[in-house]
């Protein structure tokens, strides 16, 4: 994550502040926070500078728009000194709904309000939805992505939005309508989407592609694959299936054979294995490794990585090689014990060999 300085720093503040007074309103109050960021993170840089803006720019909507509107023809309002503009939209535009999301349809090819959406569809869902499934026909690439990544139930960094966690149904018209769309851009977000309801509805989402794939785009396949990563992880059959990787694949696995028994944190876990196919037809298999890490109270976790797929004939086998890195990093703790290791084909766990983590 960048820092806060890179996105949201005093001379971003300023600049809000120059481009807010341009399009005639007092940008005192903001000029003045400019000063105050130092040693605030950046959630706190947001609230202060949004705050900032609803002092200076007037309480009634309609004026408070046509400041933001006439902003918007300057082309130096633009990147992260847009964002507390549109978090002052989700403040003091709920009031005024439907324009209010229009101005932050206006905003996003500025910077995304994908942030500043959110409130109103917590506010009321069906009513922003309304809008938004208009965005979903709009001729900006930006607005587009707008209307499927602001709907996202646990987009990061952002509030959540519970009730498309607890049904994601009413989202989906919009990721119908964007599934194909012709922008790499848009799609991405579309699979970021399918791959949050795949957290909370996994029926859903695997129903969801499916259905994609029954009438898909050039590049839908890539999208569902990409929308599918977390339940795949998972070994969530369906979604292998879904796929093209059957649960049921005859297939027999020889290893993780180690190249050690122990190794240092820092270090590489260096392992080989093959997966053999059994069957009498061609065999799509989906090869993952599952590292159990031991926790701070001797208990272990199993985090899923990536290692490879492939397409085997009858009686091939394949040979893998890996070497799992150890080497510290900031989201992961690791702790000396005994680990384990073992390979997941097309989401069916095989059996596990243990190592020492030693520091």
């Amino acid at each position: 994550m960048p820092t806060a300085d890179e996105m949201l720093d005093s001379a971003a503040v300023r600049g809000l502040a120059d481009a807010l007074e341009r399009a005639g309103a007092d940008a005192e109050t903001l000029r003045a926070s400019a000063d105050d960021l130092e040693d605030r993170g950046f959630k706190e840089r947001v609230v202060l500078a949004r705050d900032a803006v609803l002092a200076d720019l007037p309480d009634d909507y309609p004026a408070f728009e046509a400041v933001l509107r006439s902003a918007l023809e300057d082309g130096a309002f633009r990147g992260w000194m847009t964002l507390p503009a549109s978090e002052a939209v989700a403040v003091r535009g709920l009031a005024a709904f439907e324009p209010a999301l229009e101005l932050l349809a206006a905003l996003t090819p500025r910077l995304s309000s994908e942030f500043a959406v959110r409130p109103f569809l917590n506010s009321d869902l069906p009513r922003a939805l309304a809008v938004v499934r208009r965005w979903t026909a709009d001729p900006d690439p930006h607005v587009r992505r707008l209307a499927s990544e602001g709907t996202r139930p646990r987009l990061p960094w952002a509030a959540r939005i519970p009730a498309l966690m607890a049904d994601p149904g009413p989202a989906l018209p919009v990721l119908d309508a964007l599934y194909r769309d012709d922008s790499e851009y848009v799609r991405r977000s579309v699979a970021n989407h399918l791959n949050d309801i795949g957290r909370d509805s996994p029926g859903i989402a695997v129903a969801t592609a499916r259905w994609w794939l029954a009438s898909p785009g050039a590049d839908t396949p890539r999208v569902v694959r990409h929308g599918l990563r977390g339940l795949v992880k998972q070994g969530h059959p369906g979604a292998l299936e879904a796929l093209g990787y059957p649960a049921d694949v005859p297939v027999v696995v020889d290893g993780p054979r180690l190249g050690s028994a122990r190794v240092a944190v820092g270090g590489s876990l260096d392992f080989t294995a093959t997966v053999t196919n059994l069957g009498a037809t061609t065999a799509a298999v989906a090869i993952d490794y599952v590292v159990h890490h031991v926790k701070a109270n001797g208990t272990r976790t199993a985090k899923v990585f990536k290692l490879t797929t492939r397409t085997l004939a009858p009686g091939e086998q394949c040979s893998l090689r890996r070497a799992h890195s150890f080497r510290p990093i900031s989201t992961r703790r690791y702790h000396p014990g005994i680990h384990g290791i073992q390979l997941q084909v097309n989401g069916r766990r095989h059996p596990m060999t243990e190592f020492e983590l030693t520091v």
